[in-house]
């Protein structure tokens, strides 16, 4: 599509479908993280992003880190993925473009409600420490997830081998849902997104342990492969800025800022932007 035909998308996204105009037919691969997926958030906003502009989303849910590295391949026409780090390195390497910021949540530590290791209320890092002193079991994803990378980096923090761990972590290879099922059914404990695990927790019988701190903010950005690196008609460049443009909007904004709340009445994702400011 060329500039005027994103212009018409936008145009969609504000005022809808005028009465007997279809967009035109399109579908765009999408590569993002389990926890937009396991949380019911895509559940909420693809139908109103395939409405106001008439594309299709095709979801490949994987970890952050395989979302990174199919974006940097080009494999998939845009990502949503929650590790900045990975995020950044890719956009000063060129291979990924566009970052753009658009909602946060909070990492939390999970685990039984007696709190055998005794880490309620203590700093993550701090917490990670314990665990591994008291070598109780851990379900780690152990996938490169954005989830992963943070335990990683929390690990670091304490002294603590990252690949290692300690004799009774638990790596499922599986995604932030599963392995919360995984520490349910084994009392251990988990890093966990706070929007997968209000969709999970009746199901678990774990509780939040860790409270909210600067080392557990997690952001999820919405990125796209750098088009120059590929013959023109590799990527559909205007569909993914159409779906950037629309998480970004002010009713989808509002819409995120509305998904689902946890038990405090707090929402499961905060926007980045107040609906009705501009991004």
């Amino acid at each position: 599509m060329r500039d005027a035909t994103r212009v018409a998308v936008l145009a969609l996204l504000v005022a809808g479908c005028g009465a007997g105009e279809e967009p035109a037919a399109a579908a765009i691969d999408v590569a993002t993280t389990t926890s937009t997926r396991d949380s019911g958030l895509f559940d909420e906003l693809l139908p109103a992003f395939r409405g106001a502009t008439g594309i299709e989303v095709r979801l490949v849910v994987v970890g952050s880190g395989a979302a990174l590295r199919m974006g940097a391949d080009g494999d998939v026409d845009v990502l949503v993925t929650h590790a900045p780090e990975g995020e950044l390195e890719l956009v000063r390497a060129g291979k990924l473009v566009d970052r753009r910021p658009f909602m946060e949540n909070h990492f939390v530590l999970v685990g039984p409600g007696d709190d055998p290791a005794g880490i309620r209320d203590l700093p993550a890092s701090a917490a990670f420490a314990r665990l591994a002193e008291r070598n109780v079991h851990y379900a780690s994803r152990a996938d490169d997830s954005g989830t992963h990378r943070r335990e990683q980096a929390l690990l670091r923090e304490v002294g603590l081998d990252p690949e290692a761990g300690w004799p009774a972590v638990l790596r499922t290879g599986a995604g932030m849902g599963q392995t919360l099922q995984v520490a349910g059914e084994r009392r251990a404990y988990a890093l966990t997104d706070i929007g997968t695990f209000e969709r999970f927790r009746t199901r678990v019988d774990l509780e939040a342990l860790s409270p909210p701190d600067a080392s557990l903010r997690n952001l999820y950005s919405v990125l796209r492969p750098n088009p120059d690196r590929y013959p023109p008609d590799h990527l559909d460049v205007e569909g993914a800025l159409a779906l950037a443009d629309f998480l970004l909007s002010p009713a989808t904004q509002a819409r995120i800022a509305a998904f689902g709340k946890n038990p405090s009445g707090r929402p499961l994702f905060a926007p980045l932007f107040a609906p009705g400011s501009e991004p």
